[in-house]
Protein backbone atom coordinates (compact mmCIF):
# COMPACT_ATOMS: atom_id res chain seq x y z
CA UNK A 1 0.00 0.00 0.00
CA UNK A 2 1.34 3.33 -0.84
CA UNK A 3 1.74 5.66 2.20
CA UNK A 4 4.23 8.18 0.27
CA UNK A 5 2.66 10.56 -1.55
CA UNK A 6 4.24 12.90 -3.76
CA UNK A 7 1.69 15.45 -5.80
CA UNK A 8 2.79 14.19 -8.89
CA UNK A 9 1.27 10.47 -7.90
CA UNK A 10 -1.33 12.08 -6.79
CA UNK A 11 -2.36 14.06 -10.17
CA UNK A 12 -1.47 10.31 -12.08
CA UNK A 13 -3.76 8.68 -9.84
CA UNK A 14 -6.41 10.93 -10.29
CA UNK A 15 -5.61 10.55 -14.21
CA UNK A 16 -5.73 6.91 -14.27
CA UNK A 17 -8.83 6.66 -12.33
CA UNK A 18 -6.96 5.44 -8.89
CA UNK A 19 -7.96 6.23 -5.63
CA UNK A 20 -5.10 9.06 -4.37
CA UNK A 21 -4.89 9.64 -1.04
CA UNK A 22 -7.41 12.47 -1.04
CA UNK A 23 -8.59 14.58 -4.09
CA UNK A 24 -5.63 16.93 -5.64
CA UNK A 25 -6.65 20.64 -5.00
CA UNK A 26 -5.60 23.15 -6.66
CA UNK A 27 -6.54 27.01 -7.69
CA UNK A 28 -5.53 29.41 -10.00
CA UNK A 29 -5.59 33.35 -10.32
CA UNK A 30 -4.51 36.09 -12.62
CA UNK A 31 -2.04 38.23 -11.11
CA UNK A 32 -2.79 41.71 -12.44
CA UNK A 33 0.23 44.52 -12.53
CA UNK A 34 2.84 41.64 -11.72
CA UNK A 35 1.91 39.76 -14.78
CA UNK A 36 3.70 42.86 -16.73
CA UNK A 37 7.06 41.82 -14.77
CA UNK A 38 8.69 38.37 -15.11
CA UNK A 39 10.35 38.04 -11.24
CA UNK A 40 7.06 39.58 -10.12
CA UNK A 41 5.09 37.15 -11.79
CA UNK A 42 7.10 34.07 -10.19
CA UNK A 43 7.07 35.61 -7.12
CA UNK A 44 3.54 35.94 -6.74
CA UNK A 45 3.51 32.07 -7.94
CA UNK A 46 5.58 31.04 -5.30
CA UNK A 47 4.31 32.41 -2.45
CA UNK A 48 0.75 31.24 -3.46
CA UNK A 49 2.28 27.92 -3.15
CA UNK A 50 3.52 28.27 -0.39
CA UNK A 51 0.23 29.68 1.52
CA UNK A 52 -1.55 26.96 0.17
CA UNK A 53 0.15 24.15 -0.84
CA UNK A 54 -1.49 23.15 -4.37
CA UNK A 55 -1.18 20.10 -6.07
CA UNK A 56 -0.01 21.67 -9.48
CA UNK A 57 0.84 25.70 -10.20
CA UNK A 58 -1.17 26.95 -13.21
CA UNK A 59 1.07 29.99 -14.42
CA UNK A 60 -1.64 32.52 -15.27
CA UNK A 61 0.37 35.42 -17.42
CA UNK A 62 -1.85 38.48 -18.55
CA UNK A 63 -4.63 36.95 -21.20
CA UNK A 64 -2.67 39.49 -23.88
CA UNK A 65 0.80 38.10 -23.55
CA UNK A 66 1.29 36.19 -26.66
CA UNK A 67 -0.22 38.77 -29.03
CA UNK A 68 1.35 42.35 -28.11
CA UNK A 69 4.10 41.56 -30.18
CA UNK A 70 1.65 42.04 -32.66
CA UNK A 71 0.72 45.27 -31.84
CA UNK A 72 -2.06 44.90 -29.26
CA UNK A 73 -2.34 47.31 -26.78
CA UNK A 74 -4.30 47.00 -22.80
CA UNK A 75 -3.79 48.34 -19.48
CA UNK A 76 -4.76 47.37 -15.81
CA UNK A 77 -7.82 49.06 -14.56
CA UNK A 78 -9.48 46.85 -11.76
CA UNK A 79 -11.54 44.03 -12.91
CA UNK A 80 -12.02 41.59 -10.41
CA UNK A 81 -10.98 39.05 -12.64
CA UNK A 82 -7.87 40.49 -12.49
CA UNK A 83 -7.70 40.52 -16.46
CA UNK A 84 -6.73 43.88 -18.66
CA UNK A 85 -8.68 46.12 -20.20
CA UNK A 86 -7.85 46.46 -24.70
CA UNK A 87 -7.54 49.61 -25.43
CA UNK A 88 -5.81 48.86 -29.15
CA UNK A 89 -6.72 46.20 -31.18
CA UNK A 90 -4.13 45.44 -34.20
CA UNK A 91 -7.14 44.10 -36.62
CA UNK A 92 -9.05 46.62 -37.46
CA UNK A 93 -9.73 45.54 -41.79
CA UNK A 94 -9.24 42.14 -43.25
CA UNK A 95 -5.76 42.95 -44.56
CA UNK A 96 -4.54 43.58 -41.36
CA UNK A 97 -4.48 39.48 -40.80
CA UNK A 98 -1.93 39.52 -43.61
CA UNK A 99 0.34 41.90 -41.52
CA UNK A 100 0.94 39.35 -38.87
CA UNK A 101 4.50 37.70 -39.05
CA UNK A 102 5.40 34.19 -37.17
CA UNK A 103 6.57 35.46 -33.54
CA UNK A 104 10.11 34.36 -31.71
CA UNK A 105 9.13 33.82 -28.37
CA UNK A 106 12.31 35.14 -27.67
CA UNK A 107 11.71 38.85 -27.54
CA UNK A 108 8.63 40.90 -26.08
CA UNK A 109 6.54 39.86 -23.34
CA UNK A 110 6.42 35.29 -24.46
CA UNK A 111 10.05 36.52 -23.46
CA UNK A 112 9.00 37.80 -20.17
CA UNK A 113 6.50 35.13 -19.74
CA UNK A 114 9.43 32.49 -20.36
CA UNK A 115 11.69 34.02 -17.60
CA UNK A 116 8.58 34.01 -15.03
CA UNK A 117 8.26 30.52 -15.83
CA UNK A 118 12.08 29.35 -15.77
CA UNK A 119 11.85 31.01 -12.35
CA UNK A 120 9.07 29.55 -10.88
CA UNK A 121 10.55 26.37 -11.89
CA UNK A 122 13.68 26.78 -9.85
CA UNK A 123 11.86 28.12 -6.74
CA UNK A 124 9.29 25.23 -6.86
CA UNK A 125 12.15 22.20 -7.60
CA UNK A 126 11.11 19.00 -8.24
CA UNK A 127 7.95 18.85 -5.35
CA UNK A 128 5.29 20.25 -7.57
CA UNK A 129 4.59 20.62 -11.17
CA UNK A 130 4.09 23.33 -12.76
CA UNK A 131 2.24 24.38 -15.84
CA UNK A 132 2.41 27.03 -18.77
CA UNK A 133 -0.33 28.88 -19.60
CA UNK A 134 -1.18 28.92 -24.06
CA UNK A 135 -4.47 30.33 -25.39
CA UNK A 136 -5.62 28.71 -28.59
CA UNK A 137 -5.42 30.28 -32.10
CA UNK A 138 -9.26 31.40 -31.86
CA UNK A 139 -8.88 33.06 -28.61
CA UNK A 140 -5.63 34.80 -29.43
CA UNK A 141 -7.55 35.92 -32.19
CA UNK A 142 -10.59 37.79 -30.69
CA UNK A 143 -8.31 39.48 -28.46
CA UNK A 144 -6.70 41.41 -31.61
CA UNK A 145 -10.23 41.85 -33.37
CA UNK A 146 -12.91 41.37 -30.89
CA UNK A 147 -15.50 38.22 -31.18
CA UNK A 148 -17.61 40.14 -34.05
CA UNK A 149 -15.30 41.54 -36.40
CA UNK A 150 -13.29 37.77 -36.42
CA UNK A 151 -16.84 35.44 -37.17
CA UNK A 152 -17.27 38.25 -39.77
CA UNK A 153 -13.73 37.57 -41.13
CA UNK A 154 -14.00 34.20 -40.86
CA UNK A 155 -17.16 34.00 -42.45
CA UNK A 156 -16.25 36.37 -45.60
CA UNK A 157 -12.77 35.40 -46.14
CA UNK A 158 -12.11 31.82 -44.98
CA UNK A 159 -8.96 31.50 -46.82
CA UNK A 160 -7.28 34.48 -45.81
CA UNK A 161 -9.08 33.82 -42.09
CA UNK A 162 -6.88 30.19 -42.46
CA UNK A 163 -3.40 31.66 -43.14
CA UNK A 164 -3.72 33.78 -40.18
CA UNK A 165 -4.77 31.07 -38.29
CA UNK A 166 -1.42 28.84 -39.53
CA UNK A 167 0.66 31.81 -38.69
CA UNK A 168 -0.64 32.17 -35.21
CA UNK A 169 -0.62 28.29 -34.64
CA UNK A 170 3.28 28.34 -35.71
CA UNK A 171 3.99 30.73 -33.46
CA UNK A 172 2.33 28.95 -30.42
CA UNK A 173 3.94 26.25 -31.09
CA UNK A 174 7.31 27.90 -30.54
CA UNK A 175 6.26 29.27 -27.59
CA UNK A 176 5.06 25.83 -26.52
CA UNK A 177 9.08 23.91 -27.13
CA UNK A 178 10.61 27.52 -25.39
CA UNK A 179 8.38 26.74 -22.46
CA UNK A 180 9.75 23.21 -22.03
CA UNK A 181 12.83 24.06 -21.42
CA UNK A 182 12.01 25.44 -17.78
CA UNK A 183 10.71 22.03 -16.80
CA UNK A 184 6.88 22.31 -17.06
CA UNK A 185 5.06 19.28 -16.44
CA UNK A 186 2.19 20.84 -19.06
CA UNK A 187 0.69 23.61 -20.30
CA UNK A 188 -3.16 24.89 -19.75
CA UNK A 189 -5.06 25.09 -22.88
CA UNK A 190 -7.73 27.30 -22.86
CA UNK A 191 -10.27 26.88 -25.61
CA UNK A 192 -13.09 29.81 -25.93
CA UNK A 193 -14.71 29.20 -29.13
CA UNK A 194 -16.09 25.99 -28.64
CA UNK A 195 -19.78 27.32 -27.98
CA UNK A 196 -22.55 29.01 -28.81
CA UNK A 197 -23.66 31.26 -30.07
CA UNK A 198 -20.29 32.68 -30.86
CA UNK A 199 -20.06 29.93 -34.12
CA UNK A 200 -21.78 27.02 -35.69
CA UNK A 201 -20.44 23.36 -34.74
CA UNK A 202 -19.49 23.24 -38.43
CA UNK A 203 -17.38 26.09 -37.80
CA UNK A 204 -15.49 25.32 -35.17
CA UNK A 205 -14.70 22.22 -36.29
CA UNK A 206 -13.08 24.00 -39.25
CA UNK A 207 -11.37 26.80 -37.39
CA UNK A 208 -10.77 25.72 -34.23
CA UNK A 209 -10.60 22.14 -33.59
CA UNK A 210 -7.43 21.26 -36.46
CA UNK A 211 -5.11 24.12 -35.04
CA UNK A 212 -6.02 23.19 -31.48
CA UNK A 213 -5.05 20.00 -32.25
CA UNK A 214 -1.40 20.88 -33.58
CA UNK A 215 -0.57 22.66 -30.45
CA UNK A 216 -2.10 19.75 -28.15
CA UNK A 217 0.64 17.57 -30.42
CA UNK A 218 3.46 19.86 -29.98
CA UNK A 219 2.71 19.22 -25.79
CA UNK A 220 2.05 15.19 -26.33
CA UNK A 221 5.53 14.35 -24.36
CA UNK A 222 4.50 16.58 -21.20
CA UNK A 223 2.62 14.40 -18.76
CA UNK A 224 -0.19 17.12 -17.37
CA UNK A 225 -1.95 18.74 -20.11
CA UNK A 226 -5.15 20.62 -18.50
CA UNK A 227 -7.79 21.55 -21.70
CA UNK A 228 -9.95 24.58 -20.66
CA UNK A 229 -13.34 24.96 -22.23
CA UNK A 230 -14.21 28.15 -21.58
CA UNK A 231 -18.09 29.45 -20.86
CA UNK A 232 -21.81 28.22 -20.84
CA UNK A 233 -23.59 26.59 -24.02
CA UNK A 234 -20.43 24.93 -24.77
CA UNK A 235 -19.78 22.45 -27.64
CA UNK A 236 -18.04 20.12 -25.12
CA UNK A 237 -18.43 17.17 -27.04
CA UNK A 238 -16.51 18.04 -29.95
CA UNK A 239 -13.50 18.57 -27.27
CA UNK A 240 -13.57 16.01 -24.81
CA UNK A 241 -11.23 13.56 -27.18
CA UNK A 242 -8.60 16.25 -27.63
CA UNK A 243 -5.55 14.66 -26.21
CA UNK A 244 -5.06 16.02 -22.80
CA UNK A 245 -4.97 14.10 -19.25
CA UNK A 246 -7.56 16.37 -17.65
CA UNK A 247 -10.39 18.80 -18.98
CA UNK A 248 -11.38 21.65 -16.91
CA UNK A 249 -14.69 23.69 -17.72
CA UNK A 250 -17.54 25.88 -15.79
CA UNK A 251 -19.35 22.44 -14.54
CA UNK A 252 -21.37 24.52 -12.22
CA UNK A 253 -22.54 27.30 -14.80
CA UNK A 254 -22.93 24.99 -17.95
CA UNK A 255 -25.26 21.90 -18.85
CA UNK A 256 -22.60 19.43 -18.28
CA UNK A 257 -21.93 18.32 -15.07
CA UNK A 258 -18.68 16.74 -13.38
CA UNK A 259 -20.67 12.99 -13.82
CA UNK A 260 -21.77 14.28 -17.46
CA UNK A 261 -18.43 15.31 -18.00
CA UNK A 262 -16.07 12.04 -16.72
CA UNK A 263 -18.30 9.95 -19.20
CA UNK A 264 -17.27 11.74 -22.29
CA UNK A 265 -13.63 12.10 -21.69
CA UNK A 266 -10.35 10.31 -20.49
CA UNK A 267 -8.43 11.26 -17.57
CA UNK A 268 -9.47 13.50 -15.10
CA UNK A 269 -11.83 16.26 -14.67
CA UNK A 270 -10.89 19.68 -12.73
CA UNK A 271 -13.69 21.82 -11.32
CA UNK A 272 -16.09 21.12 -8.50
CA UNK A 273 -16.92 24.65 -7.43
CA UNK A 274 -17.92 27.87 -9.08
CA UNK A 275 -15.55 30.80 -9.25
CA UNK A 276 -18.50 32.97 -8.29
CA UNK A 277 -19.50 30.63 -4.65
CA UNK A 278 -15.71 30.69 -4.42
CA UNK A 279 -16.48 34.47 -4.84
CA UNK A 280 -19.41 34.89 -2.31
CA UNK A 281 -18.76 36.20 1.76
CA UNK A 282 -18.61 33.08 3.71
CA UNK A 283 -17.22 29.28 2.93
CA UNK A 284 -20.28 27.63 3.77
CA UNK A 285 -21.56 27.38 -0.05
CA UNK A 286 -18.11 26.46 -1.52
CA UNK A 287 -17.93 23.75 0.95
CA UNK A 288 -21.49 22.42 -0.16
CA UNK A 289 -20.08 22.68 -3.84
CA UNK A 290 -16.74 20.38 -2.43
CA UNK A 291 -19.30 17.73 -1.28
CA UNK A 292 -21.51 17.56 -4.13
CA UNK A 293 -18.71 16.97 -6.55
CA UNK A 294 -16.79 14.21 -4.05
CA UNK A 295 -19.82 12.69 -4.00
CA UNK A 296 -20.35 12.74 -8.10
CA UNK A 297 -16.46 11.33 -8.33
CA UNK A 298 -16.42 9.19 -5.67
CA UNK A 299 -12.84 10.94 -5.11
CA UNK A 300 -11.61 9.69 -8.39
CA UNK A 301 -10.74 11.34 -11.52
CA UNK A 302 -10.76 14.74 -9.74
CA UNK A 303 -8.63 17.99 -9.35
CA UNK A 304 -10.77 19.76 -7.36
CA UNK A 305 -11.03 23.45 -8.50
CA UNK A 306 -12.70 26.03 -10.04
CA UNK A 307 -14.08 26.22 -13.40
CA UNK A 308 -12.13 29.06 -14.04
CA UNK A 309 -9.92 32.01 -12.35
CA UNK A 310 -10.16 32.72 -8.66
CA UNK A 311 -11.70 36.30 -8.60
CA UNK A 312 -8.33 38.35 -7.47
CA UNK A 313 -10.96 39.92 -4.65
CA UNK A 314 -11.84 36.16 -3.24
CA UNK A 315 -11.88 36.28 0.26
CA UNK A 316 -9.12 33.92 1.60
CA UNK A 317 -10.95 32.11 4.30
CA UNK A 318 -12.96 30.46 1.49
CA UNK A 319 -9.22 29.63 -0.38
CA UNK A 320 -8.54 28.16 2.88
CA UNK A 321 -11.34 26.35 3.25
CA UNK A 322 -11.37 24.81 -0.05
CA UNK A 323 -8.13 23.98 0.49
CA UNK A 324 -8.55 21.96 3.97
CA UNK A 325 -11.60 20.13 2.71
CA UNK A 326 -9.73 17.51 0.80
CA UNK A 327 -7.67 16.52 4.14
CA UNK A 328 -10.66 15.77 6.39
Amino acid sequence: MMTDWSKRKRLEAAIAGEQPDRPPVALWRHWPGDDQNAGSLAAAHLQWQRDYDWDLVKVGPASSFSVTNWGLQDRWVGHIEGTREIIHQPIQQVEDWQKLAVQDPSQGMPAVQLEALRLVGEGLGEETPFIATIFSPLSQMKYMAGNERLVSHMRQYPDLFREALAVITESTIHYVEAAKASGISGIYYAVQHARYPVMSRAEFAAFGRPYDLQILEAASDLWLNVLHVHSTDIMFDLVADYPAQIVNWHDRDTAVSLTEGLAQIQGAASGGVSQWTLHQESPEQTLAEVEDALRQTDGRRLLLSTGCVAMVTTPLRNIRALREAVNQ
